[in-house]
């Protein structure tokens, strides 16, 4: 996987970097990937498909509820691991499974990531018109998505993992979608994760380490 630099992307990133609110702040980021193997994806990829493979030997044929159908096609494992790849990327510091991953992958439809984008991107959406002007910040991000991947030709997945196992995830996190924008003729990928933070929470965890730390030198004072 090869990162692309796009300016469309990078002036996106800028805007959404820290975008504060007052009492909250939006925080987005949007990556793109050729899916082109370097060595280390190579190896990666070759251990996430055996992951998936001794996965598929010991489901069981008669349960029905288990998602391995999807993971019967080569290209489905494909796909999956394309998208598994460019969690790597974007979170090199997370170990994520290619078995679980596939049960937090969901494929969706442009008009639910407009719906989702238009609900919870309210506030940065005015932001944005009242500091850029023109187009609105949808259609600046549909634009910017286009000309890397043509959304025409594109699977929409989103990624919802449990609590514990979300890499997205910071203190004082309110909500956090991921959407990841897969092109299979033009072989790229486009990873979108967005969310808003409580600066409450996050002034409070600050406020209890400066307590902390005080507290420490007050015991370094004291003869034990």
């Amino acid at each position: 996987m090869k990162f692309l630099e796009y300016t469309p992307l990078d002036r996106l990133n800028d805007f959404l970097s820290n975008l504060n609110l007052g009492e909250r702040q939006i925080k987005g980021t949007l990556e793109a990937y050729s899916c082109k193997h370097t060595g280390t994806d190579k190896r990666l990829s070759l251990s996430l498909e055996n992951e998936i493979l001794d996965y598929l030997g010991k489901s069981s044929d008669t349960d029905s509820s288990s998602p391995a159908d999807f993971l019967l096609s080569r290209s489905s494992r494909k796909t999956l691991i394309y998208l598994v790849l460019t969690l790597y990327h974007m979170y090199p510091d997370y170990d994520f499974s290619a078995v679980k991953a596939h049960q937090f992958f969901t494929e969706e439809s442009w008009d639910t990531f407009k719906q989702i984008f238009d609900t919870y991107m309210f506030e940065a959406s005015k932001e944005w018109v009242e500091t850029n002007g023109g187009s609105s910040l949808l259609e600046t991000v549909y634009k910017a998505l286009d000309e890397v991947v043509k959304l025409s030709d594109c699977e929409i997945y989103s990624y919802n993992p449990d609590y514990d196992a979300d890499p997205f995830l910071e203190n004082g996190a309110i909500w956090s979608f991921s959407f990841f924008f897969y092109n299979r003729k033009l072989k790229r990928v486009v990873g979108f994760h967005f969310c808003c933070l409580s600066n409450l929470v996050a002034d409070g965890f600050h406020m209890d380490s400066l307590s902390y730390e005080e507290d420490g030198e007050i015991f370094d004072d004291m003869d034990m």
